[in-house]
């Protein structure tokens, strides 16, 4: 279904009204003159209501001696001109804009109950506090005392914060998107009063959207049935493409292959990443690639992922001083990136290579994974151990300034031989790549420059690791780019997964503890009550119920964190917020979650219900897939892995359109049909722990958590027609061959239900093998733990379990 373009014809072809083309005068923001333009009369606004001026003057004086407006209009004191009601607020982004000319509201009811009782449309402009094009509209006409004057009069203006109203941002994104073709950010939008969108769009230069609110505002007032026509049919068309991507269906392996196939069919050969520039990590994609790279190691698909994590990690979008990543590039070399640095960046990418470590063991993997959380933990965490939500593009005026280097800046601060090799190694000329300066990055690999200077890969990075060290010591010295200090449940859970995952899997506590401490500040800090959250913590005080992205994610984190430590008060902890958020988000009728507690009281357009699949990071059904998926095998609730299998159905019709869009949804279908990949499994429905870990060169243990209560028959046991305890490589995988195998000796028991005793395993249990090469094999070896679970009461059904253990190099070929 398409929507009519005429709109867009007839709002170009509109005539200015005379008294819109006037030049109007402004009128600061407590109502009194505060200059005009062009030297016309000035006119009177009514005065805001005594209250709101007192909370208004409150919470300015609140922010202290130290505070600095971000405005150009200033009195000669130094105080803002201009203060709205955003100064209210405890979001960075609108703070950000608390001293416009515009009189902004928050998203809420009082600016919908202005629009209807003036009858005037609303203008909407939505961003996030890091956005570098959302600086330059705010700069070039919201700062404009013209712009803003036309702004007050004719229309409601209302500034949200996507990252805390991401449910806002999806329906409107999905309108621009149909009425303009294209979204982004800053994204502009203008909508009748009771919410329905007709017209709007991205980032304008400030004399085409002057012209443009002008326009609107024209056609407001001499055709707004019009107006209303088109902002009607606007809503027929959000509402069929929402019920059409709803669709129930059967999403299976034919699914992941072709997401799998067509990414590879986009693949970069040359340089990496899928599609052409702006290139953007597309790490939802990376891990449903790797997942399948695990499962079914391909060389070609091994070749993509490799070409491209090799490529991100040499680039410029790669902090090469600091560690982390810049959000995307935007050429084809990923040289010069989009330089804001945000959490949920470091979180996928720290993860991506994470997990390609743990698939090839390649040590740069290892490093780069290690040195992206190391950032984190340094520069992005709060006192208290939760995680900053973004770093700004922009410092000292530009965009990239903090990061870029000059020849002679290095030689400023290195000693001459390692300002020679950094020059070298980081591609630094004195003409630079950026705006005058260099970003650094790796023109060839590490191992090929070691070579051709006469020393080791590992001689090199020892190298590189002191340079690193004293560039990144010069580097603080200079002015900062702001940092969003807001924290932001979901994207909290989603670093606490990566950081619990890298504990575990790299046997670092330190990354186990970072994660469990900002897990402990989630749930005393934004945890209301049972089931309920808080989406956002700033400066002390947590507000914004929490979407139910945010309950997905902290739950995945929490999930994460019972599978490093095995603590139970993680996986408690982890249902309760599943339980609220099946309780408050999912939806009857077509399965999946809505993304909002309740129905939207403040628009016409209905509840919000994500209608695309996993961007710039997975979606919250996605998310919510996983933590269904990992609840069902890890407690005894059958209704999890229905719920989970129903929110795979809702997205079948768009999954088919476009698999490659669904990547972390994919992944997570993978585990739900064919089991989770890893070290670690569990089985007697949640109850036994199973994990398993390298203990030699070519020696590894399968060790077993059995509750009290509960037992497991031994691997020799007295009776014939008992199910023994066994341990075996996966049937039809060569390469490796399972040598002597010792099993623990079982406890001879006489229990209430068996005349005869038994030779049961309890407790912990644990059996160890010898693992041999036959052939060239992959790094994983593929293990089948067989058992059956008994109690006093009752024997469960016979299982298998299958543990997918990477070996250290020392245990391959």
């Amino acid at each position: 279904m398409k929507l009519p373009r005429f709109f867009l014809a007839l709002l170009l072809a509109t005539s200015l009204s005379p008294a819109l083309a006037t030049e109007t005068p402004v009128i600061s923001m407590d109502g009194r003159y505060a200059g005009v333009p062009g030297g016309s009369t000035p006119v009177t606004l009514a005065p805001r209501p005594m209250d709101l001026r007192t909370r208004i003057d409150a919470a300015l004086k609140a922010k202290g001696a130290d505070y600095r407006p971000r405005t150009e209009h200033l009195r000669p004191d130094g105080s803002p001109r201009y203060t709205n009601r955003l100064i209210l607020e405890d979001s960075p982004y609108l703070i950000q804009h608390a001293h416009n000319p515009v009189d902004w509201y928050a998203w809420g009811a009082e600016a919908f109950e202005k629009a209807k009782r003036e009858n005037k449309p609303i203008f909407l402009s939505i961003g996030y506090a890091t956005c570098h094009w959302c600086h330059v509209m705010e700069r070039e006409s919201f700062e404009n005392p013209a712009i803003a004057e036309l702004l007050n009069r004719h229309f409601v203006a209302i500034k949200v914060d996507r990252e805390r109203r991401p449910e806002v941002d999806q329906t409107y994104m999905t309108a621009v998107q149909l009425i303009a073709g294209r979204g982004g950010w800053p994204l502009n939008g203008f909508l009748t009063p009771d919410g329905k969108p007709f017209h709007g769009g991205t980032y304008y230069p400030p004399d085409p959207f002057r012209d443009l609110v002008t326009r609107v505002a024209a056609l407001w007032d001499g055709k707004r049935q019009e107006v209303l026509d088109q902002a009607e049919r606007v809503a027929q068309v959000l509402a069929a493409v929402q019920a059409r991507q709803a669709m129930a269906g059967e999403v299976g392996r034919e699914a992941i292959q072709a997401a799998v196939t067509e990414a590879l069919e986009t693949h970069d050969e040359l340089q990496g990443g899928f599609g052409p520039a702006p290139k953007f990590p597309r790490e939802p994609l990376l891990m449903l690639l790797l997942n399948a790279a695990e499962r079914s190691p391909e060389p070609a698909l091994l070749e993509a992922i490799g070409t491209t994590l090799d490529a991100i990690a040499r680039g410029g979008i790669h902090d090469q001083v600091g560690g982390g990543f810049h959000r995307y590039a935007t050429d084809n070399d990923w040289l010069v990136p989009h330089f804001e640095k945000m959490l949920y960046n470091q979180a996928q990418l720290a993860r991506v290579y994470l997990l390609a470590w743990r698939l090839t063991g390649n040590p740069l993997y290892r490093r780069v994974a290690s040195q992206t959380l190391d950032y984190v933990l340094r520069d992005m965490r709060s006192a208290e151990g939760a995680f900053y939500s973004a770093i700004d593009a922009d410092s000292e005026g530009r965009e990239g300034t903090f990061f870029l280097w000059t020849p002679d800046q290095l030689r400023g601060v290195l000693p001459a031989e390692d300002a020679a090799l950094a020059i070298n190694l980081f591609g630094v000329t004195d003409n630079g790549n950026f705006e005058g300066g260099n970003i650094l990055h790796l023109p060839r690999p590490l191992a090929e420059f070691a070579g051709e200077n006469g020393m080791s890969q590992t001689q090199l990075l020892d190298h590189i690791d002191r340079i690193r060290e004293r560039l990144y010591q010069a580097r603080e010295a200079r002015p900062h780019p702001l940092r969003d200090d807001k924290i932001l449940t979901a994207w909290n859970g989603m670093m606490i997964t990566t950081l619990a995952q890298a504990g575990d899997l790299l046997g670092e506590p330190r990354y186990t503890e970072a994660a469990a401490r900002a897990a402990r500040f989630l749930w005393e800090q934004n945890h209301r009550e049972t089931g309920e959250l808080w989406r956002v913590h700033l400066d002390g005080s947590s507000s914004i119920p929490a979407l139910q992205e945010d309950y997905a994610y902290f739950a995945e984190g929490l999930l994460q964190l019972y599978d490093g430590t095995g603590d139970r008060l993680w996986l408690v902890r982890a249902r309760e917020l599943a339980d609220a958020m099946l309780e408050r988000f999912w939806d009857e009728t077509r399965g999946g979650f809505y993304m909002s507690h309740q129905e939207n009281q403040l628009t016409a357009l209905g509840r919000a219900r994500e209608m695309g699949g996993d961007t710039s990071m997975p979606s919250g059904n996605s998310v919510a897939l996983r933590v269904l998926q990992m609840l069902s095998v890890r407690t005894d609730w059958f209704d999890y892995g229905e719920r989970a299998r129903a929110t795979l159905a809702a997205f079948a019709e768009p999954v088919a359109r476009h698999p490659p869009g669904f990547g972390y949804l994919l992944a997570g279908a993978d585990d739900l049909l064919h089991g989770e990949w890893g070290r670690r499994r569990y089985a007697a429905l949640g109850g036994i722990r199973i994990s398993a870990a390298q203990v030699g060169a070519r020696r590894v243990t399968v060790e077993l958590e059995i509750p009290p209560g509960w037992h497991v028959n031994a691997h020799q046991p007295l009776q014939e027609n008992l199910i023994p305890t066994t341990l075996a490589l996966v049937p039809g995988t060569g390469g490796w061959h399972l040598g002597q195998i010792d099993y623990p000796v079982g406890e001879r028991q006489q229990l209430e239900f068996q005349r005869e005793p038994l030779s049961l395993y309890q407790g912990k249990v644990q059996i160890e093998a010898t693992i041999e090469p036959v052939a060239p094999a992959s790094r994983i070896v593929p293990l089948r733990l067989g058992l059956q679970a008994c109690n006093d009461q009752v024997c469960l059904a016979p299982e298998t379990v299958e543990l997918h253990l990477p070996l250290a190099d020392a245990g391959m070929p």
